[in-house]
């Protein structure tokens, strides 16, 4: 007799690259368009922009890092 567990689950490939897609995504996009707006001669905006990612970065990557790390 098989006892099937409810945590068991078919192929997550879907999940994982949704979890880093909302990881790295938003962060990548700002970085993009903080160079475009440096290149146009707007460091102030740029400048806010590269911090904003890096914050995003930062701060996605210790949930969504603590969600996949954890099982």
């Amino acid at each position: 007799m098989n006892i099937i567990l409810p945590l068991e689950v078919g192929n997550l490939d879907g999940l994982v690259a949704l979890l880093f897609a909302i990881m790295f995504g938003p962060a990548l996009l700002l970085l993009i368009v903080g160079f475009v707006l440096r290149s146009k001669q707007k460091p102030k905006a740029a400048k806010i922009l590269f911090i904003l990612a890096g914050v995003y970065l930062l701060i996605s990557l210790g949930i969504c890092g603590g969600l996949m790390g954890a099982y």
